[in-house]
Parts: C-alpha cells; structure tokens; sequence
C-alpha cells in the first residue's frame, strides 16, 4: 500500500525528508526576527550590547522551551498511529469528554488563519533583500511595488503547480533545506567573532533581565515579536506522519544548533554596527542579509526566496492535510480531494488551495511590507498551542502518566504560551484582526457543520428495520413490478442495530416503489485511526438486506463504489448473496448485476418545531452544502448510475394542524 511508503523510520532519506517537509517555517523565522525586534525598539542607534544579548538570549529559551521539551521531547509521544497534529491529538483524547472538541477546533481554526500569513511573510522578506543588491537598488530604489509583484508572482505560480502534485519537488527539497541551514549555521558561525560576548546568551538571566530593564522599550510585549521564532514548532508535531517521529528528533539538534548560530551572529553583527552611520542610516535595514560576505548577496536572495517557497509549500501540504481530517471527522463540509502524488499525503484540495492564494496575495497587497505582515503574525498561533496544551494535558491523563507531571506540564507551558497570548494581543490592531477574523469564521463554519450533525444526531427520526421486513420482502418478490435495478443502494449517515432515519424506507416504499434484488444500507465509520480499511456486514438473516458499515481512517479517501465491488464479490463467493448473471455484458460470464446509488438531499421541513437557533444552524448548514462538493464525488460515484431524491428533513417534532372546517 502507499501508506507504507512514507520514509518512517530513522534513516538518512528520513533525515532528510523531514528537514525538507517539517523546518520549513521554523527555519524561515532568521529572515525577520532580528529584522522585527530592531525596528520595534527604534532601530539600530537605539539598541544596547545587553539588549541584543537579552534579546537572543529570549530566542534561544523560547526555542528550547517551546519547542525542544514541548513539541519535540513531549508532543511527539502522543501520536495517533504515527499520525501527529490537533486533530490526530483530538481523537486520542476525545472519549474524555464530548467538551474536547472545543480546543480541537479553535486549535484547528487559528492553525489554519495564522498559517496564511506564513507564504506572504517569508516570501516578501526574501524579496525585500533584493535592495542590498547595487544593480537593483539602482534601478528600483525603496519602490515597493516592484516588491509586491515579483512577491505575487511567485505565490501565483507556487499555488498553480499544487494540481501537479508534489512529489517531483519534495524529493529535493530535503537536500535545499539541509544546504539552507547549514549555510545558516556557517554564515552565523563567521559572524560570531564581531563580538564573542552574545555566548553569554546561554544564560537565561539575560533573557528575565530584558523582560524588565529600561533599554527594551516594548516591555514584556517584546515577547510578540521573539514568538515569531518559534511559530513552526506546531508543525513539527503536524508533519510527524510524513516522516516519523524519530527523524525529526535525530534531526532537530542539527537545526536548533544552525539556528541559534545564526540569531547569534546576527547579534554579534548588531552590536559591531551599532554606531556605524551607514548602517544606522539604512531603511528596512535587516541583519539576515547584513551578515553575508560582500558579492553573496545575490546568492542569500536566490537562496532565501526557494527556503521561503518550500516553507510556504510545507504550510500548503499541512494546510489540505489539516482540512481533509476535519472533513473526515465532520467537522467541515465535504471538499473536493485529489491524490495527484504517489502517497496519500499528497492530496489536493482545489477550494482550499484558492482560498489560500487568495488570502496570500490579498495580505500581500494590502500589508506591502514584510514589517507590517510581521506586526499581524504570530497572535493566532498562540491559541494553536494552548490548546495543544490543554489535550496534551488529558492525553497524558489518559495514559496514566503521573498526575504531578501532567498538572506541571500544563501549568508550565500553559503560563508561558499565556504569556506569549498577552504579548502577543498588541498584534491584534496592527493586522493581528485579520488573522483572527479568519480564524473566527473558518470556527464558525465549523460550530455550524459539528452542531447540525448533533442536532440530527439526537432529534432525527428514526425507524426499526424489523416493522417494515414483510414489505421490503413482498415487494422484493412481487412481480408484478418491473426492478428499480438490480442494486440499488442508500448511503445513510448512521446504522445503529436495526435502526435506520426514517427518510430511507420512506424512499423505498413511499417516494417511489423501488423493487430490487438487493437493498443495500451503506454507512461510512471514520475511525480514530489514519488508515483503516474494514467493513462489516449484517443481513438481518436475508438474501436480499445487506448493511455495510464501511470502516474507513480519517486519511482515507471514501471511494464506496470500489469498496462496494470488493464486498459483493466475497459474499457471492460465501453463498451469501444469489448469483446476478448478466446476460448482456461487455465482460462474459459476468456474475454481478447493475447498480444505482440513491442519494437522499435534505430540505428542511417547514412543519418541523426545533429550537429557533437550531434551525438557523439546520438552515446555514443546508446553505453551504449547495457550494460544496456533491455527494457523488465525494463517495467516488462519479461514473455509477446516481439518482438524487428530495425528501423534507424532519428534526424534532412535528407542528400539527387544526384546520376548522368553514361552514
């Protein structure tokens, strides 16, 4: 299977898949945070040896911290299967209470809003450096226009070639990210000696004392800004399916260290310029591209910009795999999913991959400059791993781990990532309100689609099977009726025993009599697992019933017609099902006979009382599943006989009528 075909286990293909799909961001974050903390506190005339000491100092314990003992060292031991992220996270954690699903989907939600910023972000700043070049400063001078169409140019193109798939570009992008942060590492490691004193940084009283001292202008809300150097942690624990946690672990000392020496050259090159009018001078001045030899220039550009690419690519990939299980879990609406690579965490959601070029290229043009994106990146993120926190905190609950560590686990990152949320709030009037208004409506959407699912979950009506038995059998036995078809076959959302919502009899017996060999009930289970592939089969002691519940993992395309084959084939062969020789066939001595899926479309009952908010939930769902993707393609029934049948969807009880007779 291509499950298995993902590079898992520890190996030097697997180290370097996972710096290719898992650093992305994280590894982007040298190009602007130096950049954002400097300008914040009044540029480079303004900034003290000790606050550039403090500030790395800040950067290096939120890195170990956050994402070293959080993620790395705790976070990877909660994984579902091999499979990591909030939603995998969730469904380890979820019978502990139907209230968890809270945390899941605003993690989820403010995952996927901040997550935009991430391609206009690292793509402007890696542009931006073009100014250091002579020739094009020449040319353009501080015009930021040029700027924003070569910035849009390559998002266009970045978002086109996801149709394609990306496997072709994925098996170079671990060999590009393992040069990117070793030149990280080595341009840091020759700018060290400026000032070998930022080694002091190691020491985290540096870090407490900036929080306080005078010389740092933004108080604790700097803290805003040195988040930004650790946003990708949460992907570490995302992509963990893609390569396995003991790739990222073997891995991750190598970044850390590249990383850090490249913060601390940059703090080294700060102080030695400090002073220098040519360097005080300089608008949008940052220290990433300060640091290169002279003539390298042009070299950091190129290679910035194809880092900043295949973060962004990372971001994407993540982004379609974040979505697709929330579809599996109900927790969005169906999408359209393609599977255009050679494993199945290449897919392709083309709503998905529009809205976010739409998102990007719409910050791009509105914020123009990496500074401003910088101001609104990093707020939505923090609630991402509070959240995190929180169902971290019941998984470790759940497998029994000590209570103290759990309860010291919780409180501790809980208080830091608190911290970093109030840090972080001043961001929300400088074009923070953006990434939280979309993470807002993206949880809207989901509020919508998990409590209409609730709603008739609980209030819809349902039938016994055994009271309607003799019908189904007299009608599957009468001929006088000419068959509806061979199969016909229902897709229904719940088969609980001998429990079935009403809506399917009455299609059977009362929209349209419809007498068949075979009446199938399929219902599709989306386990907790990422590649489950079971069914079961009950055929309430016929020849002519069968319920098939579909055991699909929440990774797993729904593809029911294939299935359906499959189970046909291998209950013939059991002498549970009659032969159906086909007469008239392409293929000779063929033993099964046509199919026709019936697909039920809801409409609301006018004659239903429920709630007055329920039914604007019922209703708003109703609304968007008319923009999203059928239920034929969804199941895969795209070239199979599909009739769609209108009945009204009744949820709570019916209004009755007390019409008077006029005399």
């Amino acid at each position: 299977m291509e499950k298995k075909s993902h590079v898992k286990k520890l190996s030097v293909a697997g180290l370097l898949v996972a710096m290719g799909v898992v650093y992305g961001d994280i590894g982007t974050s040298p190009l602007y945070v130096m950049k954002a903390i400097l300008m914040e506190n009044g540029g480079l005339a303004s900034v003290t040896n000790d606050f550039v000491i403090g500030v790395v100092s800040l950067v290096f314990w939120t890195v170990m911290l956050l994402t070293t003992v959080k993620y790395v060292i705790i976070a990877l031991n909660a994984d579902n299967h091999g499979e990591g992220g909030i939603f995998s996270l969730y469904t380890l954690v979820r019978k502990g209470g139907k209230y968890l699903i809270i945390p899941a989907m605003i993690g989820g939600a403010a995952l996927l809003a901040d997550g935009v910023l991430t391609p206009a972000v690292t793509v402007t700043t890696a542009i931006e450096g073009l100014r250091g070049i002579p020739i094009f400063y020449d040319r353009f001078g501080n015009n930021q226009n040029i700027i924003v169409i070569i910035t849009l140019l390559i998002l266009l193109f970045l978002f086109l070639i996801q149709r394609f798939g990306t496997d072709f570009v994925g098996k170079a992008f671990g060999p590009i990210m393992l040069l990117w942060f070793t030149f990280l590492g080595v341009m840091g490691l020759i700018n060290i000696p400026y000032d070998f004193s930022v080694i002091r940084a190691l020491n985290p009283y540096y870090a407490i004392h900036l929080l306080f001292s005078p010389e740092n202008k933004m108080g604790v809300f700097i803290l805003g800004s040195i988040f930004l150097a650790t946003t990708g942690a949460e992907a570490l624990y995302s992509d963990m399916g893609h390569v396995g946690k003991k790739n990222i672990r073997f891995s991750w000392p190598y970044i850390f260290i590249c990383l850090m020496l490249n913060y601390a050259g940059q703090a080294a090159w700060i102080i030695h310029a400090k002073g220098n009018p040519a360097y005080e001078n300089l608008e949008n001045l940052n220290p990433f591209f300060q640091i290169l030899p002279e003539g390298w220039i042009v070299f950091g550009v190129v290679f910035a910009t194809i880092a900043a690419i295949i973060a962004s690519q990372a971001l994407i990939s993540g982004s379609f795999t974040l979505v697709s299980e929330a579809i599996k879990l109900k927790l969005l609406p169906r999408m359209r999913i393609f599977y255009p690579g050679s494993s199945i965490g290449q897919m392709y959601i083309p709503a998905v991959n529009f809205i976010l070029w739409a998102a990007c290229s719409l910050i791009v043009v509105t914020f123009r400059t990496s500074s401003h994106m910088e101001a609104a990146y990093g707020l939505s993120i923090t609630v991402t791993m509070l959240m995190t926190t929180f169902l971290l905190y019941h998984y470790m609950i759940q497998k029994k781990v000590s209570r103290f560590l759990a309860y010291l686990m919780v409180l501790f990152f809980g208080f830091l990532e608190t911290f970093f949320f109030i840090s972080s709030v001043t961001k929300f009037f400088h074009g923070g309100f953006v990434a939280v208004g979309m993470a807002l409506l993206i949880l809207a959407l989901m509020y919508i689609w998990y409590r209409s699912n609730q709603i008739q979950e609980n209030t819809s009506q349902e039938v016994n099977f055994q009271d309607y038995m003799g019908q189904l059998q007299e009608l599957h036995e009468d001929d006088r009726i000419p068959y509806y078809q061979t199969n016909v076959v229902f897709l229904v959302p719940k088969l609980e025993e001998d429990q079935i919502p009403q809506q399917f009899i009455y299609s059977i017996l009362d929209k349209r009599l419809k007498r068949a060999k075979v009446y199938w009930f399929v219902n599709v289970e989306v386990t907790d697992e990422p590649y489950t592939e079971e069914f079961s089969v009950d055929m309430m002691g016929t020849d002519f019933i069968v319920k098939v519940k579909l055991y699909l993992g929440f990774r797993m395309s729904q593809d029911v017609n294939v299935y359906l084959r499959q189970i046909i084939h291998d209950l013939m062969k059991q002498g549970r099902l009659p032969k159906q020789p086909q007469h008239y066939s392409l293929t000779p001595g063929r033993q099964v006979g046509d199919f026709r899926f019936v697909l039920i479309q809801e409409e609301l009952s006018s004659t239903t009382t429920i709630a007055k908010w329920d039914r604007q939930i019922m209703q708003a769902r109703l609304a968007i599943k008319r923009y999203t993707v059928s239920p034929e393609r969804w199941f895969g029934l795209e070239y199979s006989e599909v009739v769609y049948e209108s009945v009204p969807l009744i949820v709570g009880q019916t209004r009755k009528t007390w019409l008077k007779e006029r005399k």
